[in-house]
């Protein structure tokens, strides 16, 4: 058992969508002092599961940080609708011949207006680089 796994045991015991912790309950409730990059540097607590480990104890226990307030030492976890992936618990691959899950998922989503010339560059004067 992990040094974090204590913090991903509470959250899992709560009932509530979000829980608002400081920097001090999660060591009480840990048993460890945060590092030191917990404690002043806001990407620690992204929720990147290749972070670090504490990161994916609260993925893994279904809830992202947010509301991260390094002055005040505090933060929010929040309860996810779909409990976040680790690297070892990655969807299968998609078979050959299959289309992935989420193909389609953009449809209609661009709106290209009428008269609107997508090979236009964006810039002209970068477009006459082309033409000489």
């Amino acid at each position: 058992m992990g040094k974090y796994e204590p913090l991903g045991d509470f959250l899992r015991e709560q009932r509530t969508q979000e829980v608002p912790l400081t920097f001090g309950e999660i060591e009480r409730i840990t048993g460890a002092k945060l590092p030191p990059r917990a404690q002043h540097h806001r990407a620690w607590w992204s929720n990147n599961p290749s972070n670090n480990v504490m990161t994916k104890v609260w993925l893994d226990a279904g809830f992202e940080s947010t509301q991260v307030d390094m002055s005040a030492r505090k933060l929010v976890f929040r309860r996810m609708t779909h409990v976040g992936r680790s690297a070892d618990k990655a969807p299968p691959p998609v078979k050959r011949g299959e289309r992935h899950p989420i193909f389609g998922a953009l449809k209609d989503v661009t709106f290209i207006p009428p008269g609107v010339d997508l090979t236009e560059p964006a810039d002209p004067e970068w477009g006459k680089v082309y033409e000489e």
